[in-house]
């Protein structure tokens, strides 16, 4: 797996809040977090969490797939017959050569698609031990609807009030804007395919403590 590019993450988010004509401080305030988180993320010295990351996109109209590490594994690891011709379009995205995300905590985004789509997150997600979505006395929501299927270990699941275990074989669907943390249960990562479809729809994020 490569190493994460946070200069890449931070530069494209920072680049976009001036595009948007916001001040740091005026996205710390929507975000709920510290002027000085933002520019540490920004300046490429520290990996947002999942829910940080979610609110920061929302809150600049952002999609996540324009924040996907952009290096590719080194060429001696991909098969000639693994790339698609120059000029192609091929639809097809080889598990070679993935773009990805790395996230605090050891979370881990692997886009599915070969290329972006405005309409639909399509991803593997794999969560270390003791990966969280965002701190335990905290709840995060955002616009659409969330499907996923776990390929191996297991997950834990908070929806509101109601908490769940998922496994390997189990799957979930649920709307995203209803308060929600994800973590790892046990002592092996846990690996799931993620489906987000109409994230934007809902320019509404928030995060809860205490929640």
């Amino acid at each position: 797996m490569n190493a994460p590019d946070l200069s890449y993450l931070g530069k494209q988010l920072r680049e976009e809040r001036n595009r948007k004509g916001l001040s740091l401080r005026e996205v710390a305030r929507r975000a709920k977090i510290s002027p000085s988180m933002i520019s540490q993320i920004e300046n490429g010295h520290v990996m947002p969490s999942v829910s940080t990351l979610w609110s920061l996109t929302t809150i600049l109209g952002m999609q996540i797939d324009e924040l996907f590490n952009h290096a590719k594994p080194a060429h001696n690891q991909i098969r000639a017959s693994e790339q698609a011709p120059a000029g192609a379009d091929s639809p097809i995205q080889r598990g070679t050569n993935r773009e990805r995300l790395r996230l605090a905590a050891g979370v881990v985004w692997e886009r599915l698609t070969v290329r972006p789509d405005e309409k639909v997150e399509f991803l593997k997600v794999t969560y270390a031990i003791g990966a969280e979505s965002c701190p335990k006395d905290s709840l995060f929501r955002h616009g659409g609807k969330e499907y996923a299927y776990v390929i191996s270990g297991k997950l834990g699941l908070q929806i509101g009030f109601s908490k769940y275990e998922l496994k390997a074989g189990d799957s979930v669907s649920y709307s995203a804007d209803q308060p929600h943390r994800l973590w790892t249960i046990g002592n092996e990562p846990a690996v799931a395919i993620w489906v987000i479809v109409n994230r934007n729809d809902d320019n509404y994020i928030e995060i809860r403590d205490g929640a």
